[in-house]
């Protein structure tokens, strides 16, 4: 019988599972990713897991982030399903726990993001590819550190507008990269488009995701808010929290 271990996950969760598990499941997209890269036998994942784009066609799909078919893991039988605080409800991973090993990460900043990285790779036996892709990441976040400047709101969300807030990994993207984020709520907070006006920013980013905002997106809101500069973004680059993080160069 393989030997178990157990490690504490990053929302102070004890997990127990088989010793360097093979089939792993994935319930949240950045980690998807980041895990296909690592070289692990990804065995599912959620509708939105959708890069690396070759590799990922052949993975089953489970349902979404939020609504996860759990007959269809069970068929899938993982040794480890790999989670995350934000992206799923914990009705589900209670339910999930009950049958399998759970690992979580909870994530707020980059220490946390390679921290979760290095984790997984040592969990799955794969420790040279985790350090690899975490130097990779490194690198090319260190081109643009610092790299801009001014006072920012970051829409997530339409009708109502929604903005990233203090206490997410969004924000510390923007502080990382130089930017004074005016918002000072926690999370996301609502906003009308007046909120936003008297906030006064510089730039008003709108994000690839979750809500998909486009180029017709940008003219209603510089007739809104003719002081700020509006531009759009991709969501990925600022929210992904694996190996995306070395696409930023």
């Amino acid at each position: 019988m393989s030997d178990l271990r157990s490690v504490v996950d990053q929302m102070g969760r004890e997990v127990t599972f088989v010793s360097a598990p093979k089939r792993v499941l994935s319930i949240v997209p950045s980690q998807t990713e980041f895990l296909i890269e690592l070289g692990a036998d990804v065995v599912g994942r959620t509708k939105f897991c959708i890069h690396p784009s070759n590799e990922i066609k052949s993975v089953p799909i489970f349902g979404g982030t939020k609504n996860l078919r759990l007959e269809a893991i069970r068929e899938l039988g993982p040794d480890l399903i790999i989670g995350n605080k934000e992206e799923n409800n914990e009705s589900d991973i209670r339910n999930l726990e009950n049958e399998f090993p759970v690992w979580m990460s909870d994530i707020y900043s980059l220490e946390d993001s390679f921290d979760m990285m290095r984790t997984l790779g040592e969990i799955l036996d794969l420790t040279d590819n985790a350090e690899k892709i975490i130097q990779d990441c490194k690198s090319s976040l260190s081109l643009v550190k610092g790299s801009c400047s001014g006072k920012v709101v970051y829409l997530i969300w339409q009708k109502p507008w929604m903005a990233a807030g203090r206490n997410t990994f969004i924000d510390h993207m923007l502080d990382y990269l130089g930017y004074e984020n005016v918002i000072k709520e926690e999370r996301y907070p609502e906003l009308s488009t007046a909120d936003i006006e008297a906030l006064n920013p510089d730039y008003i980013l709108f994000s690839s995701e979750p809500f998909p905002f486009k180029k017709q997106h940008l003219s209603e809101a510089e007739s809104l808010w003719t002081k700020a500069k509006c531009q759009m973004v991709d969501g990925e680059l600022f929210s992904w929290y694996g190996s995306r993080l070395k696409h930023w160069s």
